[in-house]
């Protein structure tokens, strides 16, 4: 070591010691102080593990396993088939703007960040305080929708191994549910170097249970297969809506459920090396990779269902178990459910990370109550553990709607709708009053951010007001959409909060770091 150098890190050492702020590190933390926040966070996670988290969250099997009812209902086999590969190509607008956004300014804030700093300045802290609040919804009801249908999902290999003679009543699934929130608020409380390789563990589990599942769909079937014809081709409207064009339109909400969280990438960027780089790679990977395999995997499931009408009428609480148990036996069906079963927790412990970091850099910036405590970050762990228990606490009252089963189906709808304004927000107001604002990053969508931004935010716009409609075309207590119930009373609750009191304390984010070398020139002098 030199002198000069030996002279810069006794300086530092002294500024630390005496309170002072310490100068970043590296590229990633000098980047995140010219953003305004200091680093808080082990950068831990590498490229590989940062894809592997962003694939993971998305859970292609276990999520497929869970929406299969939305396509079956909706256009059978052309709802299986054609309904996941549609929508695929606007959601990658949505996920190429984004992380060109997430290249820019990679911060645990994410998208209420973004939203910031993109908006007119009269604005910019009711467009942070927007899409904050519809980030943190879709967050926390999603990891209850995945956690809830995991429950289900045992609660499935328990009827199949019994025959039948056990039936899981609403209250055991949801002691289920408790048990499952539990554990993942025991896992995301772990150090960020854990979470790292436990994601490595969760790829290879998903991507393997999902190619399994398709060559075991395929081949097992045998002569029970239906035509390539009718695998591409056959249409079957169950909704109960006379127009099957409108019918047909419902199930892309298997494929908009399934292709959420990619954000996470954003989220964790606090603790992700070469953040500029690596979590639009993630996002663009992530989302790719999910959406093949989950398009192969519905072709493998069109070609094995000999009956639409038998999925939907069978005893079993998911149609995909009965599809298994149809194909693959008792035996078969237990093994691979086995694994989907996996697949499906796995997804809810990434979920239950990426909540987590939304809730700490929201509470970091005091705009939730009692912030100053879910902002903490745990000493030996070094990751926010209480707000990892916040999200789980609040997964585990929305999971009280699971007594209910429009309810909880409405639940599904109200994750995608929050999460989905809070992805269109920041990309509206990027392609508005944000054109001439963003420093671009390392990936750019140059001269193209304009027509995907705008691709992005109208699908957006579709499929929000999609998503509040009821299954059926004459709508009943039992079999109502509650989702605008869920979403209106979260805006209204943000809405009244902003103008009572939340617009004379909340400006946006909040800057908690000087720039380290004037601070510590200022000391010196």
């Amino acid at each position: 070591m030199s002198i000069s150098e030996k002279q810069a890190e006794v300086s530092v050492d002294t500024a630390s010691s005496k309170g002072y702020p310490t100068p970043p590190h590296n590229a990633d933390d000098t980047l995140l102080a010219e953003l305004g926040y200091k680093a808080e966070f082990k950068r831990e996670f590498s490229m590989i593990e940062t894809i592997a988290f962003a694939f993971s969250i998305m859970g292609v099997v276990a999520s497929v396993a869970s929406t299969f009812s939305f396509p079956l209902v909706s256009g059978g086999h052309v709802g299986m088939v054609w309904g996941w590969l549609i929508p695929c190509f606007f959601v990658m607008a949505v996920a190429s703007s984004m992380a060109e956004l997430v290249s820019s300014m990679p911060t645990s804030a994410g998208l209420y960040y973004f939203s910031a700093k993109l908006a007119p300045p009269k604005y910019s802290a009711l467009a942070s305080w927007i899409t904050g609040w519809a980030n943190i919804t879709g967050q926390v009801t999603l990891v209850c929708s995945i956690d809830f249908t995991c429950a289900q999902m045992i609660a499935t290999a328990i009827a199949v191994s019994s025959d039948g003679a056990t039936i899981l009543s609403s209250g055991a699934t949801y002691g289920i549910l408790l048990a499952i929130l539990f554990t993942h608020g025991l896992v995301c409380s772990a150090a960020t170097n854990v979470l790292a390789r436990l994601n490595l563990f969760y790829v290879i589990v998903n991507v393997g249970t999902t190619i399994a599942a398709i060559i075991a769909l395929l081949v097992c079937s045998g002569d029970n297969k239906v035509s390539t014809k009718d695998a591409f081709t056959m249409f079957e409207n169950n909704t109960g809506w006379s127009n099957n064009g409108w019918a047909f339109l419902l199930a892309f909400t298997a494929p908009m459920w399934t292709l959420t969280g990619y954000d996470s990438a954003a989220h964790i960027s606090e603790e992700v090396a070469g953040a500029q780089r690596t979590a639009p790679i993630a996002i663009l990977v992530g989302v790719f990779g999910t959406q093949v395999l989950g398009w192969l995997l519905f072709i493998a499931c069109s070609f094995a269902t000999a009956s639409v009408t038998d999925l939907l009428t069978g005893a079993l609480p998911l149609p995909m178990g009965q599809l298994f148990l149809d194909v693959l036996g008792k035996r078969g069906m237990l093994a691979i459910w086995s694994f989907i079963i996996v697949v499906q927790f796995v997804t809810g412990a990434a979920q239950g990370v990426d909540a987590s970091r939304v809730v700490f850099a929201f509470a970091r910036d005091n705009a939730l109550p009692g912030s100053h405590w879910w902002k903490r970050i745990n000493r030996r762990t070094q990751t926010p553990v209480n707000a990892v228990w916040l999200v789980m606490a609040g997964a585990a009252v929305c999971g009280l709607l699971g007594f209910s089963a429009a309810a909880l189906s409405s639940l599904a709808g109200a994750s995608v709708i929050g999460l989905y304004v809070s992805y269109a927000t920041p990309i509206f107001l990027r392609i508005t009053s944000g054109r001439d604002k963003l420093v671009p990053g390392t990936f750019s969508l140059g001269r193209w951010y304009m027509p995907i931004g705008i691709i992005a935010v109208a699908w957006v716009s579709f499929i929000v007001v999609l998503l509040l409609f009821p299954p059926t075309q004459t709508a009943t207590p039992v079999g109502m959409n509650y989702a605008v119930v869920i979403i209106m009373g979260v805006f209204f609750f943000a809405s009244i909060s902003w103008v009572v009191s939340a617009h004379k304390w909340f400006h946006g984010p909040i800057k908690n770091i000087d720039d380290p070398r004037s601070s510590l020139e200022g000391k010196e002098l």
